[in-house]
């Protein structure tokens, strides 16, 4: 089941590798239409660490529920599933450095602003992380200035007969 209202997209789904790649195309997709293109990658990335997760390890089943949320300065990512157990992050230290999985919320953390995991009491638990919007990163522009003589404002708003002038109607530019 999927649902997106303007600022947010829920999808429910079976945590299973063809479902995976699926929710990885309605995430893109829809962080085009928000116009957040620079986050895809990441919230891709992100995304599918978090379902791998409850593919490898979600207990008794695979239900899981994605939403991504708009917020004012952020994007949020979070995954819900039924199994009430909390991940264990390995010390990237401790990882051997061939193995192929143990560094999947390693990889949430080096590529998100913040992620965390809140328990569902025995419904389950969300894992989730946090990107910043692309306008929350771009540096602030001063705002320009425009000094202007006031003589020549003056000159500009009023007649000589000191009235104010009329706006002449608009007119059409296409010829016919």
């Amino acid at each position: 089941m999927i649902s997106h209202p303007s600022r947010h997209c829920t999808v429910e789904l079976q945590a299973l590798p063809s479902r995976i790649g699926q929710v990885r195309r309605i995430l893109s997709a829809q962080l085009r239409y928000w116009h957040m293109d620079p986050l895809i990658d990441r919230a891709v990335l992100g995304v599918t660490e978090l379902l791998t997760n409850v593919h490898r390890h979600a207990q008794p089943d695979k239900t899981c529920t994605v939403k991504i949320e708009l917020l004012l300065d952020r994007l949020m990512v979070s995954v819900h599933d039924h199994d009430p157990r909390l991940p264990v992050v390995a010390d990237i230290k401790d990882t051997e450095p061939l193995a192929t999985c143990g560094r999947g919320l390693a990889m949430v953390a080096a590529v998100s602003e913040s992620w965390g995991v809140r328990p569902d009491g025995e419904s389950g638990k969300f894992v989730w992380f946090t990107l910043p919007t692309p306008s929350a990163t771009l540096p602030q522009r001063p705002q320009r200035q425009t000094v202007l003589d006031k003589s020549a404002l003056r000159f500009a708003e009023v007649r000589v007969d000191g009235r104010r002038p009329e706006h002449a109607p608009a007119r059409s530019a296409v010829a016919g």
